[in-house]
């Protein structure tokens, strides 16, 4: 399946959210890695802060530059989302919290059989876009793929990578484990709060997804909370992360056969040492306690508002390890997926990556809402590893 070879459309992708944070980072990776010929735009609601990125990009190359359109649409006009939709094969949104901001562009998506990628982490919105957008998707060819960035496709793909150096049909268990170092953006710290704002809404749309969704025929997949401990395999405090990572990788072993008939899933945030263990989840509990009282969380929105974030020194500095440790059969391998700064650099890198091998590449036939491994597993890995995320086994046996 390769987009290029159906009806031609005036670009190959177009990144929508394109003057935000993480939107410049995309832009500035697309400058230098989209390959010649690649037809892509830039998008967003305010044409002169569109201008002015192309400026920027333009001085980074100015050849380039010159053949990058500027697409004015706001998220909330319909009208504007279905034309944007139309206008490619592939479009990546930036623009969160997607709960908020991302409804009109997926539905257009899906209508118009036109391939999304986002950096959603938010799990209601996930779940609404499964109920109310799949079935179309299916229809008309669109895969609508969420979670683009470092939610949660080192994970789910860290899991893929695993699984492919496991037996074949035998049950097969692999635990997740993320250590990251690096600092937050405005619009990472809009979309937390939101997410944390809305726990019963969160809750609504998964019972409503679960009415729309099929269990996998024949098959069991599971990915249970597990329970604090310390992890031999990487010397670090292993604590429960109850994030949208885990499902997506649950439901990436759901579309795949490869994971074999019963196949458990447990994630787990890994922290060196036991007072960071047991002071994590209190702050992280006061701060979801506090995102309960609307005044409080506007509050908190303001002190670091959208559109800004660490600057390239801090960003230099980041990193992020992602490890799992995969069983069946016998067999034990404990991998790794490891690169620079999770939140923007690697994140935009990822965005930007997925939508290129979606657009460009030669993929296995999929639609409706699906993962990055089910859509393009090893296609994008092989990707990434170019780019310069690392993806290797640490150990088997």
């Amino acid at each position: 399946m390769n987009r290029q070879a159906e009806p031609q459309r005036p670009y190959d992708v177009v990144l929508f959210g394109a003057t935000g944070f993480v939107g410049e980072l995309t832009a500035e990776y697309l400058l230098a890695h989209a390959p010649q010929g690649c037809r892509w735009a830039l998008a967003g609601r305010d044409r002169r802060k569109l201008e002015r990125l192309r400026d920027r990009l333009a001085a980074l190359d100015p050849a380039r530059a010159a053949e990058v359109a500027l697409v004015t649409a706001d998220a909330s006009d319909r009208s504007a989302m279905r034309a944007l939709a139309e206008s490619a094969h592939v479009v990546a949104s930036t623009v969160g919290p997607y709960i908020w901001y991302g409804q009109e562009l997926v539905a257009a998506c899906a209508e118009a059989g036109t391939d999304y990628t986002d950096l959603t982490g938010e799990p209601e919105f996930v779940d609404l876009t499964y109920a109310r957008h799949h079935a179309r998707a299916r229809e008309t060819g669109a895969r609508l793929v969420h979670a683009c960035g470092f939610d949660s496709m080192p994970h789910d793909l860290c899991v893929y990578f695993t699984v492919q150096h496991l037996p074949e049909g035998v049950p097969l268990t692999v635990d997740g484990f993320v250590r990251a170092s690096g600092l937050i953006s405005g619009g990472t710290l809009s979309t937390s709060l939101t997410i944390a704002g809305r726990p019963r809404q969160a809750r609504a749309a998964a019972r409503e997804r679960r009415r729309h969704e099929p269990s996998p025929a024949g098959r069991r997949v599971r990915a249970p909370l597990g329970v604090p401990r310390f992890s031999k395999e990487t010397g670090t405090w292993a604590l429960p992360l109850p994030t949208l990572d885990p499902q997506v990788v649950r439901r990436s072993a759901a579309g795949l056969d490869r994971y074999g008939p019963d196949f458990r899933y447990r994630h787990y945030a890994s922290v060196k040492s036991l007072p960071m263990a047991l002071a994590g989840p209190v702050g992280v509990g006061a701060l979801a306690a506090a995102a309960q009282v609307p005044p409080v969380r506007t509050w908190l929105m303001n002190r670091y508002e959208p559109g800004r974030g660490p600057g390239p020194e801090q960003r230099a500095r980041a990193w992020f390890q992602v490890r799992a440790v995969g069983e069946g059969d016998g067999r034990r391998v404990f991998t790794e997926v490891s690169g620079g700064d999770p939140g923007y650099g690697e994140t935009a890198k990822m965005l930007a990556e997925a939508s290129l091998c979606l657009a460009l590449d030669d993929l296995p036939h999929t639609a409706g809402q699906v993962t990055t491994a089910m859509a393009m597993g090893d296609a994008l890995i092989g990707r990434l590893d170019t780019a310069g995320l690392r993806f290797r086994v640490r150990h088997a046996a």
